[in-house]
């Protein structure tokens, strides 16, 4: 995929030139499987969702096209490490969270847990929230009494 241009114009903004001049200005991309192969089968969408294609991976790309894509996902699946649960409870089908990370405090809303809790091993768990963000705990038997209270209650 050498002669595919990728970049950020403007600054925050992923675009897309093809060989035949066709270009789009807003391009999202998305890992069509990032828990089964995280690095493998990246799909390019347009700004309204629709496929544009899909890369095997990202060695075929060009040096700047590759940092391009790698900045957007990045920033699109951004993941923080739970250390703590200080409060969750469910109210009319949403969770609400109060979590401690390695970012420090966050809250954070989950919708529909049998989507977005995600069990990745026997203790391995991801939260998505409505935003789309991520949040691991890579071992929930490290968690501390209540927080294991909490998630045992929630889930």
């Amino acid at each position: 995929m050498n002669n595919i241009e990728l970049f950020h114009e403007p600054k925050d903004r992923l675009r897309l030139t093809l060989p035949d001049d066709k270009s789009y200005l807003t391009v999202v991309p998305k890992w069509v499987s990032p828990i089964s192969f995280p690095a493998n089968y990246l799909s390019l969408l347009d700004g309204k969702g629709s496929e544009i294609m899909l890369l095997a991976d990202l060695e075929s790309l060009t040096p700047r096209a590759r940092l391009a894509v790698e900045t957007e996902i990045r920033r699109r699946y951004l993941t923080s490490i739970i250390h703590k649960i200080t409060h969750a409870k469910v109210e009319f089908g949403a969770t609400y969270w109060h979590v401690v990370t390695e970012r420090g405090e966050r809250e954070l809303v989950t919708q529909t847990l049998q989507e977005n809790a995600q069990w990745l091993g026997d203790a391995h768990l991801v939260l998505i929230d409505v935003d789309g963000n991520r949040f691991e705990i890579p071992d929930v038997n490290t968690l501390d009494a209540k927080s294991k209270t909490f998630l045992d209650a929630i889930l």
